[in-house]
């Protein structure tokens, strides 16, 4: 009877391992494929950086007569189908087109979240004549569901802040970052908002082709729009209302005056924003939302801001990706 009782227990016993030995490897393989496994493709370890920080320092060089080069459409393309390849859990399909156009793929940790996040950047940024493409910051902890998108960093004054923290805040997003002023190059060439031929637009065309909601963020000079901190609109679409109500109820209890476009006029609607107009083709959610530099300029400020944002970039991270 004891011979039985310990057969059955080292049986028991073999049947734990071997299943905890199934859930490892199970767990090994969907890391990988996600590239959220903590090293670089090389098997060093993913470099700690404080990515706000990493993200302000490359925005603090950007200037009104600044460099820009308008990328050819092949261009626009292998950096957004690189994207998509990072999406779909294959970093090393998408470093041949990165290399291809003079962009490289990082991974990184950031040290405030101790969440991993691929970092895509033009190589010539680090020259002398940086072409101020973009750079595209996507979360590998976890299922990519959102997007948050800066046009217009340093123009917009800290909305490369607000960005860094949205992104930060909330798990599974990427942050669409312009990498030039929007004064730089001739005739409004880096205005990220306002063109359909940069690698900006088509990187967010790549995120609402695969149904992405997303949150645009700009600035306004506080005497632009007299007594409001806070213009929240859905551009041309409508796909966002329910999205933006939640938001505008969220920076109201805050303590932010909010026009609030859908209910009446406001300025700065973003109607002619062409990120929203492909948006509002795809019916995919997006909010365009204006801050008073009173608010981008207070840290406190700031942080109510990207909570109530967080209300909805939260959401989203939970949603089914369908």
């Amino acid at each position: 009877m004891a011979k039985v009782r310990a057969k059955a227990i080292t049986v028991a016993a073999v049947t734990v391992a071997f299943g905890l030995l199934v859930a490892a490897l199970s767990t090994y393989t969907i890391a990988r494929s996600s590239g959220d496994n903590g090293r670089t493709s090389d098997g060093a370890r993913a470099p700690e950086v404080p990515l706000e920080r990493r993200i302000t320092d490359f925005t603090a060089g950007f200037a009104p007569d600044g460099d820009y080069r308008e990328p050819r459409r092949a261009e626009r393309r292998d950096v957004a189908d690189a994207v998509g390849l990072i999406l779909d859990g294959h970093p090393d399909r998408a470093r041949p087109l990165l290399a291809d156009v003079g962009f490289r793929l990082r991974t990184l940790t950031d040290t405030g979240t101790g969440r991993r996040y691929a970092e895509l950047s033009d190589r010539t940024a680090d020259g002398p004549d940086p072409r101020g493409w973009a750079r595209v910051y996507v979360d590998l902890s976890t299922a990519v569901r959102w997007s948050v998108q800066v046009p217009h960093p340093v123009s917009d004054a800290d909305t490369e802040r607000l960005g860094a923290r949205v992104l930060l805040d909330s798990p599974g997003g990427v942050l669409v970052l312009a990498g030039a002023h929007r004064r730089a190059g001739e005739d409004d060439a880096a205005d990220a908002a306002h063109r359909t031929d940069s690698v900006f637009d088509a990187v967010c065309d790549e995120l609402a082709r695969r149904r992405l909601p997303g949150v645009q963020i700009h600035g306004f000079a506080d005497d632009s729009v007299p007594g409001r901190d806070v213009v929240a609109s859905t551009g041309e679409g409508r796909a966002g209302r329910p999205d933006a109500r939640r938001l505008a109820a969220a920076l109201t209890a805050r303590h932010f005056s909010v026009c609030r476009a859908w209910a009446r006029d406001c300025p700065l609607e973003g109607r002619d924003n062409v990120q929203g107009r492909r948006a509002a083709t795809e019916h995919v959610p997006f909010l365009h939302i204006e801050f008073a530099r009173s608010v981008r300029a207070s840290d406190g400020q700031i942080r109510n801001a990207v909570a109530a944002i967080g209300t909805v970039t939260g959401r989203w991270a939970k949603a089914d990706s369908g």
